[in-house]
Parts: structure tokens; sequence; C-alpha cells
């Protein structure tokens, strides 16, 4: 690995600390300056990954130590950074703040320590003077073992305010400011609920946003940014026992890709390609065809937001039931449950006819019925593991569904040692198998030899 190479993980002191705008903001400035970038995000979330593609065009890739063991997660991290100049890693939550109150589970510190890279933390600086070193202090002696390489003030409304905050941390902290993030009132992410790829395209593009990053390049110090990150050595990883390279050819999969369908961990596509399956994209918003395939993909979304349009098309429903009724393997994940049930109802008490695959129906509630990692374990074959083998996930969702089958997952959510809760949850009818369950493909490729397996048997 070249030693002009950077790496480096921008952490912040909780959640809403601007993580996420300000990241934004360093992909864009280090693209303006021609380096290749490669962006992550630590944990499960969709939703930040898909704002990082939007701005740099490369597929941002999630790190997730819940789903995905280290050696497969080191892999993973070395093989995406390959090809790029600086691999640029959003972190989740606080530093520190992982499953349960084990700070070296699942959170942005364990990470950052297994994979040898240096800590950015973002700090705010609205609101306060001295004060600001004894947060940068109280990070920095918590771990002594994790390496915070410099300091990002977030919220500074002027240089004068900044070099007040500078050197109080410089001081008191020993540590290097490496600039400040003014406030910037035109520049702002959609609710997290209503952020649609399409939104996050023409926000990243729109006119404050360029501001923004220009400002960036003028607030903070890239070439020291730059120097502290960099790295020659990382990890040695490992992965999994992978399908055979020939597994899925001839297998076409048909992929739901649309304002109602888009939450895809990238990693899992490109494993499906590595099989050798053929990958066609539609809408179930906007198609009344469905593509000639083996295998068909519902991810998750917000079919809820297009209820609506989605019931008025009845080809593209007809066409996916036809499809389960003559065995295509069909898998599908939270919102892609929601729209193979028989009903969907909406916020707004709207009832609406979906595609009948799945009998029972969906209610959109106002608080999230569960949220956070979870084990399921298989009671019988499914489309993606086998009796008795247990999948790791991570469901996020506002509805609920009322099945009318029974649910061949056992699932149970653990924190700190102790099972706090469990259901039964994911249905298999027929070829197809839908479930609240996200998953890392990357935790057992072989899972895919299920689904291939099932795709061969019913073509």
């Amino acid at each position: 690995m070249s030693d002009r190479r950077s790496a480096f993980l921008l952490a912040g002191t909780g959640s809403g600390c601007g993580k996420t705008t300000v990241t934004l903001g360093l992909l864009t400035v280090l693209q303006r300056r021609g380096l290749r970038v490669q962006p992550f995000k630590v944990g499960p979330d969709y939703l930040d990954t898909a704002w990082h593609s939007a701005v740099t065009g490369v597929a941002s890739r999630n790190l997730d130590s819940f789903m995905i063991s280290p050696p497969v997660l080191n892999a993973l991290f070395r093989q995406h950074f390959t090809a790029a100049d600086v691999a640029v890693i959003e972190g989740v939550m606080g530093l520190y703040d992982g499953y349960g109150t084990d700070p070296n589970y699942c959170s942005s510190a364990a990470l950052a320590k297994q994979l040898a890279l240096p800590v950015i933390l973002l700090v705010d600086g609205k609101a306060v003077s001295t004060s600001i070193a004894a947060t940068v202090m109280g990070f920095q002696h918590f771990d002594p073992q994790l390496r915070i390489a410099g300091a990002i003030v977030n919220r500074v409304n002027s240089d004068s305010h900044f070099q007040l905050l500078k050197h109080a941390i410089e001081h008191y902290c020993d540590l290097p400011v490496l600039g400040y993030v003014p406030v910037a009132p035109g520049v702002a992410l959609p609710e997290r609920h209503l952020g649609l790829v399409t939104a996050r395209e023409s926000v990243v593009n729109a006119q404050p946003w360029q501001e923004f990053a220009a400002r960036l390049e003028q607030t903070l110090d890239i070439d020291r940014l730059l120097a502290l990150s960099q790295t020659t050595a990382l990890p040695q990883g490992e992965f999994p026992a992978m399908p055979a390279p020939e597994a899925g050819v001839g297998l076409t999969l048909a992929l739901a890709d649309d304002e109602a369908f888009n939450f895809y961990y990238a990693d899992n596509l490109q494993l499906l390609e590595h099989a050798g399956v053929r990958i066609v994209r539609f809408s179930p918003l906007h198609d009344h065809e469905l593509p000639t395939c083996q295998m068909l993909w519902l991810g998750g979304g917000y079919p809820e937001l297009h209820a609506r349009a989605l019931s008025a098309n009845l080809p593209m429903r007809d066409a996916i039931l036809a499809a389960h009724r003559r065995g295509v393997a069909i898998y599908a994940e939270c919102g892609g449950l929601m729209y193979l049930g028989d009903t969907l109802l909406d916020a707004a008490g709207e009832e609406w006819p979906m595609v009948g695959a799945i009998p029972g129906h969906s209610r959109m509630g106002s608080q999230l019925t569960r949220f956070g990692y979870c084990e399921a374990r298989a009671t019988q074959q499914t489309l993606l593991a086998g009796a008795g083998e247990t999948l790791r996930g991570h469901e996020f969702h506002y509805s609920d569904f009322t099945p009318r089958v029974d649910a061949v997952l056992a699932c149970h959510k653990t924190r700190d040692g102790e099972v706090l809760k469990r259901w039964q949850g994911g249905w298999q009818v027929g070829n197809t198998f839908a479930s609240y369950l996200h998953l890392h493909f990357a935790q057992r490729p072989t899972m895919l030899e299920h689904w291939f397996a099932a795709a061969r048997r019913a073509s």
C-alpha cells in the first residue's frame, strides 16, 4: 500500500453533532483536489451512505461490526481502500457509543482501533469557550489506546471565536485543531424519513452546498489532515467461504430500485455479481413489466410514502404476484415485506391493496416499532438460511406486519449479555421470503447458495 494514502474516522461527541454534513463537505473538498475518495459508514445506516454516494459518485460501504466478523470487515475495508487515495469513514452516534455499554463493541472507537486508523473528533463550538477543552480531554482520556489525531470545531461564527477555542484545546489537550466549520443556514439535509435518493442528488448539487464546500477549503487545514492520517499498513483480513465464482451464472436478479425501494448494501450487490448473477434494475412505481428473472429482490425504503402509486400500478403488482406463483425466488426486506402483503394502511389511515404474496397486513405507526440489532434463527428451510442457521441483522421500522401465516424466524435482541426481547418474524411462502431484517451477506456469503438453489429449482 502506498505511503501516500490517508485514512481517518470522523467521529462526533454524540448523535446530531453534524458528522454527516461535515463528512459530505470533506468528501467534496477532497475530490476537488483531484483525490480518489472512498467513503465508509460505521454501522448499518443506509441513508448516510446514500448521501456519500450522491456526493462522490462512489458507492459508500458499511462497516458493521455486529453483522460482520473482524477478519471479514478488515478484508472488505482493505479491498475498497485499494483503489483510493483517501478513505473517509463517518462514525456512528458518539465516539464511544456502541451496542450496549461496552465502548469496544460496535462503536466508532472500537472500529478505529481495529483498523488502526486515527480519529478526527468533531466537537461543538456553539456557546462555549475554554470548557471545550474539558470535553475534548474527556474523550482523549476515556481510552488511552485510541489515537485521536486532531479536532475540528463545528458551528463557529467567527475567526476570533475559533482562535479562542483552538488555543484552549491545543493548550490543555496538546491536540492539533484542524480548523472549524462555519454556521451555514442554507445547508441542511432533509428529514431522515423523507431523504429520498432523488432528493439527495438535487440537494448536494445545489448552490448552498457547493458554497459550503468552498468555505471549508478556507476554514480547514486539509494538508495537515491528510498528513496526520497517512497510513502505510492495515490489519490483515480474511474473507469467509464464498459461493463458487460460477454459482450464480445463468441467473438474473430483478432489483427494485426507485423512490420507494432503495436500501441496499453495495457489498451485497457486489457479492451477487461476483457469483455470476446478472442484476437488472426496475421500478415497482413506474414500470409496468417485470424483467425476465429467476430471482427478485425488494429492498427497504419508503413504500408507505408511495402507497397510492404502488397500489395503482396494477400491472406491476400482478406481474410480481405471478412471479411468486410460478416460483421465482423472491427476497424482501422491510419495505419489500410491506409491499408483498395484502394491504398497507398508511399514516393518514388510508388502506391500499398491495401484491398479496405474503398473507398479512401492514400498518404504519407514529413511533418506532422495533429498532436495533438482533439475531434470527431459522426454524425451517428459508430462502437464505437452512433450519437452525442464525442470521445477524438490523431492524428499523415504524410499521407493523400482522401475518396470516406462521413465522419462520425466532428472533431475539441481546444487550450487555442479557436477552431483552424475543419475538417471531420472517415469513416463507412458497419460494418467497420476507422479513423486517436487513442483512449484510458478508457475514456468511454461502447463504446466497440457498437463494441460488431455490432459483434454479423453479427455473
